[in-house]
């Protein structure tokens, strides 16, 4: 791994029409790299993690499951009861009408780890897009609560399908703790991490800091959009709704790179770590469709190779030619923010921009070849 050649891939993207990026590297015990280009970057900029969130949640639900507070293979709806309401989809009109039965079994909190629940997210499937457009025009709630009261796809259990999970598992863990999610990473993941700049509560000293969300549009130009944190979140979603920096998120990759340990305390314990890096059997990731152009292209991770879902990860179960290594972890979040925990080489690697659609072309190329970079000599 060379920095100048780092440097030059980081700066190449930006070239490319990322409108700015931060990419930082770490080992086990510290960052070895980081380098921000483009408009305003800083190391210290502040980026809408969106579902680089979960990596956060998963390790405070692993946190619950290590104290007795979750029994990872009982109902969900016996500490969040509303969970239970859920009704799997059996039909559903172009108008959003919806006919929908029991599920066969319940929804336990490994289901949502695992994102086999059953609930998708509607910028990944055309039928929870319909449902989406019918709640704008006769919303119930907020509109971040009216997406959870989504039916499920299929029955818990039943295959790999990617959404709400984690949001739902954000409240669950509210629930058990009995305090906000924001408190719960506040004390047991930002403090003993040293995170200093990662909140769903933007500070005006991170509001000072925010980064701009860029949108390509359909001729190709890239331009700002007016996508902006809330004055007061309506709730802390275990999904998505982090804003964070890239050194604050190395530093819960360090966590998982070594033995559940920080700086200024332990997360999580070893044997939980070690466990909890493991494929779960029978899982098996599939491509995200795009039913919002507008948020995200198709996203196909590795297309080929094979891969499995840990708690809570996508894992590589091959090396990746000139890249991580398998037993790798890695997700991303919306706004082209990737992140990958290899292990095996002792490095975590954060590649983060602030642009839609999802899997933009400057982002997939520009991804894969800070990938090579840092495998380049190794």
């Amino acid at each position: 791994m060379h920095e100048h050649e780092l440097d030059a891939v980081v700066d190449a993207a930006v070239a490319a029409g990322a409108p700015l990026l931060i990419a930082g590297v770490t080992t086990p015990d510290a960052t070895t790299f980081l380098h921000a280009a483009g408009q305003g970057a800083a190391s210290d900029t502040v980026l809408a993690m969106y579902s680089a969130t979960k990596a956060f949640t998963a390790t405070a639900a692993l946190q619950c499951v290590e104290e007795g507070l979750i029994d990872l293979d009982t109902p969900a709806r016996d500490y969040l009861p509303e969970i239970g309401q859920l009704q799997v989809l059996t039909d559903l009109g172009d108008d959003g009408r919806v006919r929908t039965r029991p599920p066969v079994r319940e929804i336990t909190p490994r289901m949502l780890l695992l994102h086999t629940s059953g609930l998708a997210y509607d910028m990944f499937d055309r039928r929870y897009a319909i449902l989406a457009r019918e709640r704008m025009k006769h919303p119930s709630g907020t509109p971040l609560h009216d997406s959870l009261q989504t039916p499920l796809l299929h029955d818990p259990g039943a295959q790999w399908t990617y959404g709400t999970s984690m949001d739902w598992m954000g409240l669950l863990i509210a629930a058990v703790r009995g305090e906000r999610l924001e408190d719960v990473f506040a004390e047991r993941i930002y403090r003993p991490c040293g995170m200093t700049s990662t909140s769903f509560d933007v500070t005006p000293a991170m509001r000072a800091r925010l980064a701009t969300v860029h949108r390509r549009q359909r001729d190709g130009r890239i331009v700002p959009t007016s996508v902006a944190p809330p004055d007061v979140p309506e709730l802390d979603m275990g999904g998505q709704g982090l804003f964070s920096t890239v050194p604050d998120l190395l530093a819960l990759l360090r966590v998982w790179l070594g033995d559940g340990s920080a700086p200024f305390g332990r997360v999580l314990r070893p044997e939980t770590v070690a466990w909890a890096v493991q494929g779960a059997p029978g899982v098996v990731p599939t491509p995200l469709p795009s039913a919002i152009p507008a948020l995200t292209r198709e996203a196909d991770f590795f297309p080929g190779a094979r891969k499995s879902w840990a708690y809570s990860f996508l894992r590589n179960e091959d090396d990746v030619p000139g890249g991580r290594r398998a037993g790798s972890l890695s997700w991303a979040g919306l706004a082209n923010v990737f992140y990958w925990i290899d292990r095996e080489s002792g490095l975590g690697c954060v590649w983060a921009a602030q642009l839609l659609p999802f899997f933009d072309p400057v982002a997939e190329d520009g991804v894969a070849a800070f990938e090579r970079a840092v495998y380049s000599g190794m």
